[in-house]
């Protein structure tokens, strides 16, 4: 749910349920902007801020449904008319391939720029040739992320850069099982054995750590859930998937990063 102030969300409820039930026919999720358009998107801007004061509005584009507008406020995505009278909260799904357009959208907007990366902040494991790359926010304690080590048993040929990102709400011992699994001499065998066995490896865990550095890290990549995914185009997935999925997600994270960069105006 966005995180609109409680006014406005009572006065778009009443006209959410159509963008929750809402189907979309084939066509371009969006086009290149004309002149007039980029007029109206800043009028519309304008609007948004007046109505929201202090809300960060992100990406406004035009939608080739119903006239509406697509609004990024901070890492969620809604949908307004032209003047910023009515907000629908929910989902479009096109409904010749099934697929939710909102989600796909969102991620696009969201991805991860991997070159930022602090990688010395991760341990790495390698499978096969691993020639493919998958980053992953892990919690010691987290029961779906025991799932997802499961899960990633099944995989080959990828290097997984694993960053501890213990939630301190949810798991308050698991900051220091990840210090004690980041001092071991081999961090990543300590990692699989202690989710094989729960087994921590013998040392008191102060050794110099990166715990804190990847728990603001995570913040500030919005990261609120443990696993989180990222695959090689930047594209953020949250949520123990499944290893036919993650074999899906590489698939298409490996078109998207090879295709060319848009051409600069």
């Amino acid at each position: 749910m966005i995180r609109l102030p409680n006014m406005i969300l009572r006065r778009a409820t009443a006209v959410a349920v159509l963008a929750l039930g809402a189907v979309l026919t084939p066509g371009a999720w969006a086009q290149s902007p004309t002149p007039a358009a980029s007029t109206e998107v800043a009028a519309l801007k304008k609007q948004l801020e007046l109505k929201f004061p202090g809300a960060r509005i992100g990406v406004i584009a035009k939608t080739p449904y119903f006239g509406l507008y697509e609004v990024q406020f901070d890492d969620q995505l809604v949908y307004t008319d032209a003047k910023a009278t009515y907000v629908f909260v929910g989902n479009v799904y096109d409904t010749a391939t099934k697929k939710n357009l909102t989600e796909a959208k969102l991620r696009q907007l969201n991805r991860v720029p991997l070159d930022s990366l602090p990688y010395q902040l991760a341990f790495k494991r390698v499978k096969g040739n691993g020639e493919r790359k998958l980053i992953v926010f892990s919690d010691a304690d987290c029961p779906f992320c025991a799932r997802l080590e499961q899960e990633l048993k099944k995989v080959d040929n990828v290097t997984i850069y694993t960053f501890l990102f213990p939630i301190d709400q949810l798991h308050p011992d698991a900051a220091r099982k990840s210090k004690i699994i980041w001092c071991a001499a081999d961090k990543a065998k300590a990692w699989d054995e202690f989710f094989a066995s729960g087994k921590l490896p013998d040392n008191k865990g102060d050794c110099e750590n990166p715990v804190e550095a990847t728990q603001a890290l995570g913040a500030g990549l919005k990261i609120s859930a443990t696993p989180t995914l990222i695959f090689a185009d930047g594209s953020v997935v949250p949520g123990a998937i499944p290893a036919t999925r993650i074999e899906s997600e590489f698939r298409e994270a490996d078109a998207e990063a090879r295709k060319p960069a848009p051409a600069k105006k």
